[in-house]
């Protein structure tokens, strides 16, 4: 694995332990780092797919950092960012996240400014995007 990913979103879920496995099971992540929490649950999660790693932490475990994170369940479904993450193929990607349960809120279709991608919501709702475009390659 590369690792050159220089941005590593991170994502605060109410329950981290069902979102690593889904999005393992969905999306093909692998568990890179998963600390427990004292107070029983996941305190801090690193998933990787390929070059990409994704950092997980409890919605709002009383830190200084999680007071300044709300999950798109408080805000009534709505995202104030969102992933895009390049895969090879993103028909097998696709289908993949709709076995799992991925709520696909923009169907798989082919780019006008190249590639082929979909989007999709996770099982709390966080809006992510898989696409074979590489903005990093012309």
């Amino acid at each position: 694995m590369s690792k050159n990913s220089k941005i590593v979103p991170s994502i605060r879920y109410n329950d981290c332990e069902e979102a690593i496995e889904w999005l393992c099971t969905a999306f093909g992540f692998k568990k890179h780092l998963v600390v427990p929490s004292e107070a029983g649950g996941i305190l801090h999660a690193q998933l990787v797919y390929e070059d990409c790693m994704v950092m997980l932490g409890k919605a709002h475990e009383g830190d200084e950092f999680g007071k300044l994170n709300s999950s798109p369940l408080e805000l009534h479904g709505k995202n104030t960012a969102s992933i895009f993450m390049v895969v090879d193929d993103a028909d097998s990607h696709y289908k993949k996240a709709i076995e799992a349960g991925a709520e696909i809120v923009l169907d798989i279709k082919d780019e006008e400014y190249g590639g082929r991608g979909y989007t999709c919501k996770d099982l709390e709702g966080h809006l992510w995007n898989f696409g074979t475009y590489n903005p990093w390659q012309e």
